[in-house]
């Protein structure tokens, strides 16, 4: 029985390690690997801290699967995000895991680059400044722009303590008046361009007051 067992033992041997490659190579038909870049979601940030700044804003990922389906993927048809719950004050670092990634089903992980992100975060500061609206054009003929009025005249703004000490007032978006013949209303947004900051409310608004009917 044993000079049978071990009869041919090398041809045996080598018929198993064909087979096992054999299967490697079926299993594999059809699958593909690839690199993608993904931005990075952050998450839950708390309140009262306000994100500056992270090393990374993408990831690159590296996935296999079935090729038809790596074919077809969409960059929307992957996340991956940033837990920042538990994020204190200053810097925070961040190592990413398969937890990080939601990849569609047959779709593998294989490797995320970089591997760590750090956040930094700073707190959250308030500040009250004046709104001052802004008008363009001329009435009609005839009339003046005799006074604004706006309601209300003091919005709270907040961000990090560099961007909000750097206001002292914040002005509307433009309200062209050329033409007009009347007193009236309007709701105006606040022109927060190249601020790095929050209004509160974000609207306001401005009451012109028109005089004035008879030919100069």
């Amino acid at each position: 029985m044993k000079k049978l067992l071990f009869k041919n033992f090398g041809i045996k041997i080598a018929s198993i390690i064909l087979a096992i490659v054999l299967w490697i190579v079926a299993s594999s038909r059809g699958q593909s690997e690839i690199f993608v870049d993904i931005p990075l979601e952050f998450m839950n940030l708390p309140s009262g801290l306000e994100m500056i700044n992270s090393t990374d804003k993408t990831v690159s990922l590296n996935i296999k699967g079935p090729e038809k389906l790596i074919k077809n993927l969409k960059q929307t048809d992957i996340r991956a995000s940033i837990d920042l719950s538990k994020t204190k004050k200053g810097e925070s670092t961040f190592y990413l895991t398969q937890d990080n990634i939601k990849l569609p089903r047959s779709i593998t992980l294989l490797n995320i680059s970089p591997s760590s992100i750090t956040v930094t975060t700073e707190e959250t500061v308030s500040n009250s400044v004046r709104v001052i609206p802004v008008i363009t054009g001329k009435p009609e003929r005839g009339y003046k722009l005799q006074a604004t009025a706006v309601v209300p005249k003091n919005i709270e703004i907040e961000g990090i303590q560099s961007e909000v000490s750097k206001i002292r007032n914040i002005k509307t978006e433009p309200l062209d008046i050329t033409g007009v013949k009347e007193t009236f209303a309007q709701e105006l947004k606040l022109d927060l361009r190249g601020k790095h900051v929050r209004a509160k409310p974000n609207s306001v608004t401005i009451t012109v007051i028109i005089s004035g009917g008879g030919e100069e």
